[in-house]
């Protein structure tokens, strides 16, 4: 189940995961194509070891999409994982520094669009669902947070 967050993180369960939606100068946002899934993703994933959430994050979205971010990470919806009763957290932030992507990770590379295109674009492949809601929740909390 995806809830909203108003740029707090959540506390009430361990967060296992942590996802970014990057911004560009320009207001697109970056997803990345996962060659596992065939699918458009958000750029990110599970917490290993002893990382704080920052530095998986940040390994993560270097990892995925080449790229380095912000410090300000907003966090903007958690997906809750009855299986194992943790969150994984979504948040924004833009993009700081593009770098080389490397190879040996489950994506091909970064996508740039705005968020209505991205929206389409995931309703085509998939339908509705947990992708477009959280596309949907994050453009209301870009606007409030970066305009």
């Amino acid at each position: 189940m995806l809830k909203p967050l108003f740029g707090v993180w959540p506390t009430d369960k361990r967060i296992a995961g942590i996802h970014s939606i990057p911004v560009t100068s320009n207001g697109s946002i970056v997803m990345v194509w996962d060659k596992y899934e065939q699918s458009l993703t958000t750029v990110g994933g599970r917490v290993e070891g002893d990382e704080d959430l920052i530095t998986a994050l940040d390994r993560e979205t270097v990892e995925e999409a080449g790229l380095f971010l912000e410090d300000e990470r907003i966090p903007v919806a958690a997906w809750y994982w009855e299986s194992t009763n943790t969150y994984t957290v979504f948040v924004i932030a833009k993009v700081k520094q593009y770098v080389e992507i490397p190879e040996g990770f489950e994506t091909t590379g970064r996508v740039t669009m705005n968020i209505e295109t991205a929206k389409q674009m995931i309703i085509k492949m998939e339908g509705e669902g947990m992708r477009t809601d959280l596309l949907k929740i994050a453009e209301l909390k870009y606007s409030y947070y970066f305009n």
